[in-house]
């Protein structure tokens, strides 16, 4: 699969105040309540950004803030990793460079981190991040044709209560959105009534009816090589020979 756009790790401490400023510009045009000072704060607690640009000019087309967590569940820690401010402009909806170089950051902590389970965190507030899930993995939760077995239900709950402690509700697994929560612009990411056909985006609209207003379905998937899909290793693409990034640069854990 080929790709218009150029996809970057990037350690954080490396990202200049004009490419922040430049993302800020970029989030805001596709998300209402988005402030300054809270896409900073973002930015600042994550480790990497996958930067996506024109080759041709060098423009700024899209990012997703990353970080690898350690959380408590249970009496033990759980290494989890989770993305956070992401978005791509609409120009290039339907390009792959974003999630080859998810892919390929996602299997380079595989490998680096091969003797301890490692978990993806999904936070969603749309059916089509959420439609990535059935994309990459064979295994995640929630979905509609599986229950959520206990020990994914245990993890959500962890990591729900441990990064959003005020807003996550367990009985559903949602971040509830208050007034202020950024929310995707009216138009930009409507649900067209045929993509209701798709069993993903029902569930996806049965268990987080509250997208509209921010409101963020809580996911996990098992990162390992073995539930990759192939489809996600058509995505990804033939690793490049050794290792792909430079983690001490980002701070690794």
């Amino acid at each position: 699969m080929n790709s218009r756009l150029q996809g970057m790790l990037v350690p954080v401490t490396a990202v200049t105040p004009a490419q922040g400023e430049a993302m800020f510009r970029l989030l805001e045009q596709y998300y209402e309540n988005v402030t300054r000072a809270g896409f900073l704060a973002d930015l600042a607690e994550k480790q990497w950004v996958i930067v996506l640009s024109d080759p041709r000019t060098g423009e700024l087309c899209g990012f997703s803030t990353q970080m690898l967590m350690r959380v408590p569940v249970g009496g033990a820690f759980v290494r989890m990793l989770f993305s956070g401010d992401t978005i791509v402009a609409r120009e290039h909806w339907g390009d792959i460079a974003l999630a080859r170089t998810w892919g390929r950051m996602a299997l380079s902590l595989i490998d680096r981190h091969a003797a301890e389970e490692l978990y993806w965190f999904l936070i969603s507030k749309g059916y089509k991040t959420y439609r990535f899930l059935p994309l990459f993995f064979h295994e995640f939760f929630p979905r509609y044709d599986a229950p959520t077995p206990a020990w994914a239900r245990r993890f959500i709950d962890a990591f729900g209560c441990h990064k959003y402690a005020h807003a996550y509700d367990p009985a559903t697994g949602v971040i509830r959105a208050g007034s202020q929560k950024d929310r995707l612009r009216p138009g930009v990411a409507d649900l067209a009534a045929h993509r209701m056909k798709d069993p993903h985006v029902c569930y996806f609209v049965e268990r987080n009816p509250g997208y509209i207003c921010g409101e963020e379905l809580c996911c996990l998937a098992p990162l390992s090589r073995s539930n990759f899909t192939p489809a996600a290793y058509r995505v990804i693409g033939r690793e490049p020979a050794g290792t792909m990034y430079s983690w001490s640069a980002g701070g690794s854990m």
